[in-house]
């Protein structure tokens, strides 16, 4: 049976960090395998064969994985009953760390993302393997080694570095699909690497506005075709339109419109929608739909229809609207700024506010699902609450005193 051991080849700098090596033993023949694993002497211990203290925590994952890996290889040899050398082992043992890894995978999964035109998720998935691939400092890591140890600890990673729990939660849940989708193309064995992290939404604080600060924002006298103008029209519309989010207006097309009603499908989901344009909406479509004829879209927001180009567009207005959102809040003196979720967050609270069921809500908003519309209904007031307890408390009385 050959035997396997992990070495730490020592700089040829004094204090530098080595490399780790894999030696092989069979019928008294030896071979040393390099890997790209450095790790700096004072956290090598020579007795486990491992690392102890320092940020271990990837090293020795890459480590645990390769070992596996190698044991796996001799297993597989003996197991022929035929002879075989240490050279049999290596060449086994490159060609198995020659398959996908993880970060190659998910590299995959965003070019596909992206030619398929999903370019907010490719950029979700992007953004996320930014990140990880910084928690992994630039080392491969085969499926194998994306372990449960592996994953808490980029999550502690994360928190150090002043991520929410929403925030850790979503980039945990990008690398969950990916991950999921590995396994299913058999790319992996399903190990369930993300079983005790957060992968949940927790409730955020209320980002509505009271339909008086919308009021007084359609009437705030604003210069005629200006910026701030233009602002203001894009969030009355978005709260008048059941909270309809900046990038189904951004590529509204002018061939949604028909007659009195307006169809189109989410962005986000594809789900199709169907609203009736009442006299406002109405009112601020018509304002821009003459501006550009010629353009293929309602409002002056994106300039082509080429998915690359427009999305950069978008993502440019996006971030230019919030910040006229924060210019129109100082005129109007709000303790906190609009922003481009607070007209769909602030539709939802009204229509709570007015005894809409939760149901026609959801449907209204184009969620798959009532537990999205909760999230953005803010919490109900404790007075109605308290008034509700009391007509049920008033009820009970009023059967005890017959």
């Amino acid at each position: 049976m050959a035997t396997i051991k992990v070495k730490l080849r020592p700089s040829s700098v004094p204090g530098k960090a080595g490399t780790i090596v894999y030696q092989l033993i069979h019928r008294r023949k030896v071979r040393l395998l390099t890997t790209g694993i450095h790790v700096l002497p004072r956290y090598w211990d020579a007795a486990s064969g491992g690392i102890s203290g320092g940020p271990s925590s990837v090293a020795q994952s890459l480590i645990d994985s390769d070992v596996m890996l190698l044991r796996s290889i001799v297993g597989t040899l003996e197991h022929t009953g035929r002879p075989y050398t240490v050279d049999d082992i290596a060449s086994r043992f490159h060609t198995g760390i020659a398959k996908p890894t993880f970060v190659s995978f998910m590299e995959q999964e965003i070019r596909l993302l992206a030619n398929a035109g999903k370019l907010g998720t490719a950029r979700n998935c992007r953004n996320t393997l930014a990140s990880f691939t910084a928690f992994l400092q630039g080392r491969p890591l085969p499926f194998s080694a994306l372990t449960a140890e592996l994953v808490d600890n980029y999550s502690r990673w994360l928190s150090r570095r002043g991520l929410s729990r929403n925030s850790v939660s979503f980039y945990m849940r990008v690398l969950r699909s990916v991950y999921n989708k590995a396994v299913g193309q058999q790319l992996a064995v399903q190990t369930f690497p993300f079983r005790n992290v957060y992968t949940g939404i927790d409730r955020t604080r209320k980002r509505a506005v009271p339909e008086s600060v919308i009021a007084r924002l359609l009437a705030l006298d604003l210069p005629a075709c200006s910026s701030l103008a233009f602002a203001r029209d894009l969030f009355i519309f978005s709260y008048c339109m059941r909270g309809m989010a900046f990038v189904d207006m951004a590529y509204l097309r002018r061939t949604s419109i028909r007659g009195s009603h307006l169809r189109y499908f989410r962005h986000k989901t594809g789900q199709p929608l169907e609203i009736r344009l009442e006299k406002i909406p109405r009112n601020i479509v018509d304002r821009y739909y003459t501006a550009a004829p010629q353009s293929p879209y309602v409002f002056p927001i994106l300039k082509t229809e080429e998915p690359q180009a427009a999305y950069r567009q978008y993502q440019t207005a996006l971030r230019y609207y919030n910040r006229q959102l924060k210019r129109l809040s100082a005129l109007l003196r709000l303790k906190s700024p609009l922003s481009s979720y607070i007209s769909r967050h602030s539709w939802a609270t009204a229509a709570r506010n007015h005894n809409i069921p939760l149901s026609i809500i959801s449907a209204g908003m184009g969620h798959t699902s009532e537990k999205t519309t909760r999230i953005y209904l803010a919490s109900l007031d404790n007075a109605i609450i308290d008034d509700a307890n009391r007509k049920i408390i008033n009820y009970l009385g009023g059967i005890t005193s017959v």
